[in-house]
């Protein structure tokens, strides 16, 4: 019977496929929170005019 228990817990209590799950979850998280951010432009515009008046202060 304890054979049968290590057995059972070996199998079904791996942890190995969890670290995977979580990058997935962590992945969706950043791409929804990036498209909710950025899906109506204003942040990339923003971000677009920073570079640029770095880009302009540099070359002056």
């Amino acid at each position: 019977m304890k054979e049968i228990m290590e057995y059972l817990k070996v199998r079904y209590c791996n942890e190995n496929g969890q670290g995977i799950v979580e990058y997935a979850l962590i992945l969706a998280f950043v791409v929804a929170i990036a498209t909710y951010v950025g899906g109506d432009g204003t942040l990339t515009t923003k971000i677009s005019t920073v570079f640029q008046n770095v880009t302009n202060a540099f070359g002056k």
